[in-house]
């Protein structure tokens, strides 16, 4: 009997919300969340995962969600507008449409990892299902879930055709672990193997499901990561902050003459030792000058323009700066700093790769941000392309927009 049939059931009678003007408001703007100081009244005490419907001044349906009593976000939105009910029947539109969203990945035939549910994007508020190959890896990000995730995860592998599925949770919810579910426990399916091989447009990466950060890979740089590696021809590659080597693998498959990798986790850069190894087929890959550094980058990119080193492609991709809000404005000051590192690093003409993956620093303050750091240094950026979320990570709301990237070619004043 697998873990997912001795969860809760949400529970049968629904809870009646009524909400402050200004909810209402951006329930109507297609807002996916209700916190709790927006509840002017509810009709009884629910279980996480109970639907609640919230009605409008007119006493008519406004929207319906699932029941948080404990978290700040009290309601997360699964339909809004005219009645509907929650059933298998939604769960199966729902899912449907997702994969369907993601059917031109699968077209291509060349990437096998990619993620199939991207939370409140796809209208799962607090849940994301990540694909590698015939595995499901589903991280579980709020406690609503359980009461669902039976149906849900049962369905998504009729129409997905994937042989396992591995939950994941996020640290808060791991740590109370009142489910009878492990973090990384495989609830459907045969164990995996770990790691897992799968392709992203056609390179070979291994992924650790079952204990590796997030579901065991970053999916959501795979376009940027394609991009850098159509730019390396010949090139010399410093890849910093470069996690388990996606960008250093593109830019060595794309031609790129050396790639120097660094990170401060040593488990990290072993990681990219094995996936560069994973495609020592491919003949660019082998024939690759490559080198790891261990330590902070910050420190690592002073000495190198110390020591005069230069790079034709120099990528900043580093890990979120910005947890709450009050840590924006350090963020951004991180953010120019880096900038300002990067740039003597770059040869003349050549290319920055610049990323943030911090939701709250917006797109603009970011590129904002790079160019005001570049200008006051004595550079122009040109030719510049800014990116952000791939095909398989849509955002519903604005909160929801973390990923963004500036690449742009450096030119001294």
């Amino acid at each position: 009997m697998s873990a997912l049939d001795q969860l809760r059931q949400p529970g049968n009678k629904r809870l009646a919300v009524r909400v402050k003007s200004a909810a209402e408001r951006k329930i109507r703007q297609g807002h996916p969340w209700v916190f709790d100081g927006s509840i002017e009244s509810i009709s009884h005490e629910g279980a996480p995962g109970d639907l609640a419907v919230v009605f409008d001044r007119n006493r008519d349906f406004a929207a319906i969600g699932l029941y948080d009593p404990v978290s700040p976000i009290r309601i997360r939105i699964l339909h809004a507008g005219s009645p509907r009910t929650v059933d298998a029947d939604f769960w199966l539109d729902r899912l449907s449409a997702a994969i369907d969203l993601r059917q031109p990945i699968v077209d291509a035939g060349d990437t096998t990892g990619y993620r199939v549910i991207n939370g409140e994007g796809d209208g799962f508020s607090g849940l994301v299902v990540d694909r590698y190959g015939d595995v499901l890896v589903a991280k579980v990000y709020s406690e609503v879930w359980f009461a669902h995730l039976s149906i849900i995860l049962r369905q998504l592998v009729e129409l997905s055709s994937a042989s396992t599925v591995v939950v994941r949770l996020s640290r808060d919810i791991a740590r109370d672990n009142r489910y009878g579910i492990a973090d990384g426990e495989v609830v459907l399916g045969p164990a995996p193997q770990t790691p897992l091989v799968f392709t992203e447009t056609g390179l070979k990466f291994g992924a650790d499901v079952v204990h590796g950060q997030k579901t065991g890979h970053f999916l959501d740089q795979r376009d940027n990561r394609r991009l850098v590696g159509g730019l390396s021809v010949g090139a010399r590659v410093l890849d910093l902050f470069c996690a388990t080597g996606g960008f250093t693998v593109h830019a060595a498959a794309g031609g790129a003459r050396s790639v120097v990798s660094v990170d401060q986790s040593g488990p990290t850069l072993a990681a990219v030792a094995d996936n560069l190894a994973l495609n020592a087929d491919v003949e660019a890959v082998a024939a690759v000058q490559h080198r790891s550094i261990r330590g902070d980058a910050f420190a690592i990119m002073a000495g190198m323009a110390t020591a005069g080193e230069r790079f034709d492609i120099v990528v900043v991709d580093p890990p979120s700066f910005a947890h709450r809000n009050d840590q924006v404005e350090i963020a951004l000051r991180s953010y120019r700093r880096l900038t300002t590192l990067a740039l003597p690093l770059v040869n003349d003409g050549d290319w920055l790769v610049q990323a943030s993956c911090s939701s709250r620093v917006g797109i603009d303050q970011f590129v904002e941000g790079v160019f005001e750091s570049a200008d006051r240094a004595g550079y122009e950026l040109n030719d510049e392309l800014i990116t952000g979320h791939p095909l398989d990570h849509p955002a519903a709301v604005e909160e929801n927009l973390y990923l963004k990237a500036v690449i742009a070619k450096v030119r001294r004043r």
